[in-house]
C-alpha cells in the first residue's frame, strides 16, 4: 500500500528565480547532444560530493533517502519526509535537482499534484513518477497513470514552473509485468499515452538488453532513461543504444554503505584500517560543504 498523504508543513512560495534558472538548465542539458548522466544522491552531503565530481545535474534516489533515515526502500516514507530531504539536497548544490518521488505519495491525481507543488517549493526542477500501484506491482492502468501525469504537469505549471521536467517511470520490465514477449509493446503503449499526458521522458528501469533498448529508443515518442547497474552495460554502451538519460538508482549509496561496513568489520575483527587506504582526507571532504 502507498503511504497515507500528510499535510505539507512548508507553504509553497512563488517559484524562485534560482529554481527557474535550474529548470531551464536541466531542459537544455536534456536536449543536448550527449546523454545526460545522473549519479544519484541520497542526502545533502552525497549531493555536494557528487556535484564536486562534476555532475551537471543531481538526481535523488528514494531508496538511498529511505536508508539514510533508517527505513527500507519501497514507498515507506511519507510526502513530508521526502520533501524535506529534497529541500536539503537542493539547498546543498548549485546544479539542477530532479527528485525521485516514488509513486507520488498517494494514488489519486490530487495527491500527486500536492507532491509536485511541494517538490517545486523545495527547489527541485523535475521528478520521476512511477506507475507502480505497489512495490512489485500491479501497475496503475494506463488511463489512471495518464490522469496522475496530467495532474503533475498542471501542478508544476500552477506552481510557476511550466519548464518542470516530468520523467514518467514505467515498471513493466523491472517487475516483470505480463509475459516477456508482451513487455516491449506494453512499454510502448505506455510511452505513447504518457507523452500525450505531458511527460518529458520515459524511465524504464530493469531493461538492460541493448538490442531491446535500441528498438525502444527508436520507437518511443519520449527520450528514454535507463538505469545502469554493476555488471550491466556501461553508460557509453547505453548511450550508443540511444538512451538519452542514464541514472544509477541506489548504486552509489550501496557503495558508500558497503565501504562503511567493510571498514567497520576490519576494525572490529583485526584492528586494522587498510580498508580506508585511499579515502579522501578530512580537508578534502570538508571543502565540499559551506562553512
Amino acid at each position: 500500500m502507498l503511504p497515507m498523504t500528510t499535510e505539507i508543513q512548508h507553504p509553497i512560495a512563488p517559484t524562485a528565480p534560482r529554481t527557474l534558472d535550474r529548470a531551464r538548465r536541466l531542459r537544455a542539458l536534456a536536449a543536448g547532444p550527449a546523454a545526460l548522466i545522473l549519479p544519484n544522491a541520497w542526502d545533502a552531503g552525497s549531493a555536494a560530493v557528487i556535484a564536486g565530481a562534476g555532475a551537471e545535474v543531481i538526481a535523488t534516489t528514494s531508496g538511498g533517502v529511505s536508508w539514510s533515515v533508517g527505513r527500507g526502500d519501497g514507498q515507506r516514507l511519507d510526502r513530508q519526509e521526502m520533501v524535506d530531504a529534497i529541500r536539503r539536497v537542493a539547498d546543498a548544490v548549485d546544479v539542477p535537482v530532479t527528485a525521485d518521488i516514488e509513486g507520488g505519495y498517494g494514488p489519486a491525481p490530487d495527491a500527486v499534484a500536492e507532491t509536485v507543488r511541494a517538490v517545486v517549493g523545495a527547489g527541485a526542477v523535475g521528478v520521476n513518477l512511477e506507475d507502480s500501484a505497489a512495490v512489485g506491482g500491479p501497475l496503475f492502468g494506463i488511463e489512471e497513470q495518464v490522469a496522475r501525469l496530467r495532474a503533475a504537469r498542471r501542478a508544476a505549471a500552477d506552481a510557476g514552473l511550466p519548464e518542470f521536467f516530468l520523467n514518467a517511470r514505467t515498471d513493466v520490465h523491472l517487475f516483470g509485468i505480463g509475459a516477456p514477449a508482451d513487455r516491449p509493446e506494453e512499454t510502448l503503449r505506455r510511452a505513447e499515452a504518457y507523452a500525450e499526458a505531458g511527460a518529458d521522458g520515459l524511465f524504464v528501469p530493469g531493461l538492460l538488453d541493448l538490442d531491446a533498448l535500441r528498438e525502444l529508443c527508436a520507437r518511443s515518442p519520449l527520450p528514454v532513461n535507463a538505469m545502469a547497474v554493476p555488471g550491466g552495460p556501461t553508460a557509453t554502451e547505453l548511450a550508443a543504444a540511444g538512451v538519452r538519460r542514464i541514472s544509477l538508482g541506489t548504486a552509489l549509496a550501496q557503495a558508500a554503505y558497503t565501504a562503511a561496513h567493510r571498514a567497520a568489520t576490519e576494525l572490529l575483527t583485526t584492528g586494522g584500517l587498510t580498508t580506508l587506504d585511499g579515502v579522501f582526507d578530512f580537508p578534502t571532504v570538508n571543502a565540499h560543504f559551506t562553512p
